[in-house]
């Protein structure tokens, strides 16, 4: 099943098991069933899927409507739960970095803070977020937006079924947003976990983004090679957040500025430039790009092949 619905950023079965494990979670011992898990980067769902077998209530959401319908048949999100017996998880289509504007505060929040209040934050809802975000290697990040200064408006009719156009999510944006929506949307001593990808010269003292609603717990490096690896970061919740601090959070997430969060953008440009200085690279490259072009090809056959049979059998 994680074959057939395994996208490009899909984690396999035993990876995504590590995201879930003591003590980066606190529905093991702590807890106990039951708790909400939250995936804002949902994809494929592998993640909601090894905390849901942990017992977890899941939730996720996604800008990439293509990927949360899955292929259809036997090809969606929803198979993997119905094969291990769980219940289907929450999928939502949304952009993270208006997360503000999709989830607002509940009808009893809003009586409890009176009527005067004009609080638009959500309850503090989820245990954990758990989350693979897009940091441009293999995908890219995209969130809601137009390339044109001036878009067309979207007619009222064609708003049911409207699909938003998207435009470049810089990775340093994405992970500022992360940490701002943990921040307001755990509980107390809930936790954060996500990956990002870092180079030898990457220092987690000061290269990751930090909030003041957050701790740093973990981070737990696994290296690819002599030079680019991956980090499993965990964070706590232990200050509740000011929205009228919002402006002054996003000044610190980053440490050393602009320094910190060049580290994490522009890596698959990075990566490409440090592997055009190694010798045999313009052979591999063609080698990889035929490859590319054959299985291009052959999709299209298979697609050919499909229509005219349904075309026949018509």
């Amino acid at each position: 099943l994680w074959k057939s619905l395994g996208g490009s950023t899909t984690r396999k079965p035993w990876a995504r098991t590590l995201y879930t494990q003591k003590p980066t979670l606190p529905w093991t011992d702590q807890y106990g069933c039951g708790t909400i898990a939250f995936d804002p980067f949902v994809g494929t769902g592998s993640i909601l899927l090894a905390c849901a077998l942990r017992g977890a209530y899941v939730v996720g959401s996604d800008i990439d409507i293509r990927v949360l319908r899955g292929k259809g048949g036997d090809q969606t999100i929803w198979k993997n739960f119905e094969y291990y017996n769980l219940p289907r998880p929450e999928i939502v289509r949304s952009d993270n970095s208006l997360y503000a504007r999709h989830f607002r505060h509940h009808q009893r929040l809003q009586q409890a803070q009176g009527p005067a209040s004009s609080s638009t934050i959500a309850e503090p809802l989820y245990d954990a977020i758990v989350t693979d975000p897009p940091y441009g290697i293999r995908a890219g990040a995209r969130k809601i937006g137009s390339k044109f200064d001036q878009p067309r408006p979207v007619l009222e009719e064609n708003r049911h079924d409207h699909i938003s156009q998207t435009k470049v999510y810089q990775v340093s944006d994405v992970m500022s947003d992360l940490l701002d929506v943990a921040a307001r949307t755990l509980v107390m001593g809930g936790r954060l976990v996500y990956i990002i990808p870092s180079f030898q010269d990457f220092n987690p003292e000061t290269d990751l983004p930090r909030h003041d609603c957050l701790v740093l717990l973990y981070s737990c490096y696994q290296p690819f090679g002599n030079e680019l690896g991956r980090r499993i970061v965990v964070m706590k919740k232990i200050a509740q957040y000011d929205e009228a601090k919002r402006s002054d959070y996003a000044k610190t997430i980053w440490i050393n500025g602009a320094a910190s969060a060049e580290k994490c953008a522009n890596l698959r440009d990075k990566i490409v430039e440090k592997a055009k200085q190694k010798p045999g690279y313009e052979e591999r490259a063609a080698i990889r790009k035929q490859k590319r072009k054959a299985h291009k090809e052959s999709k299209k056959e298979e697609k050919r092949a499909k229509k005219q049979q349904t075309t026949q059998e018509a």
